[in-house]
């Protein structure tokens, strides 16, 4: 069994909206929903905060303004041949992000409101959403 780990980002601005990415098809093909968070998988030898702001410095060009906070922690279980640990971050960041089309085609900035009621939504980000995971956000977001 081959075991990797991911490291995945609530990315958000100053007006208090996340980042949502839409994966290119052509490089993914069919996945458990098109609308995902940055991240992606870590190279060793680099601790995981090099890794995601790596990550998210490919798919957007943009640099955290915040240090990332760990928020949860998935594991994905693929068959019997893959297992990958992904864990997720909430950080902020500014600017309008440069995509890399090869990775994501579109992007979207959205409270954790409409985040949540979104279509076609990373199944891992949903599950993270309903677990209450950022629940003052989404509470505070909700009252407005």
């Amino acid at each position: 069994m081959t075991l990797q780990v991911g490291v995945k980002a609530f990315l958000k601005n100053p007006e208090g909206k996340y980042l949502l990415l839409k994966r290119s098809p052509a490089k993914y093909g069919k996945t458990d929903g098109s609308w995902d968070i940055v991240g992606g998988r870590i190279d060793a030898g680099s601790t995981l905060l090099e890794n995601l702001r790596r990550e998210i410095k490919e798919e957007t060009r943009l640099d955290l303004t915040s240090e990332p906070k760990l928020v949860f922690a998935q594991d994905i279980l693929r068959g019997n041949d893959k297992h990958v640990v992904r864990l997720s971050y909430v950080a902020d960041i500014s600017g309008d992000p440069i995509l890399d089309l090869e990775e994501n085609v579109e992007y979207k900035w959205l409270s954790l409101l409409e985040m949540k009621g979104m279509p076609d939504l990373d199944i891992y980000v949903k599950e993270i959403l309903e677990q209450g995971i950022l629940a003052e956000e989404l509470a505070a977001q909700s009252s407005l």
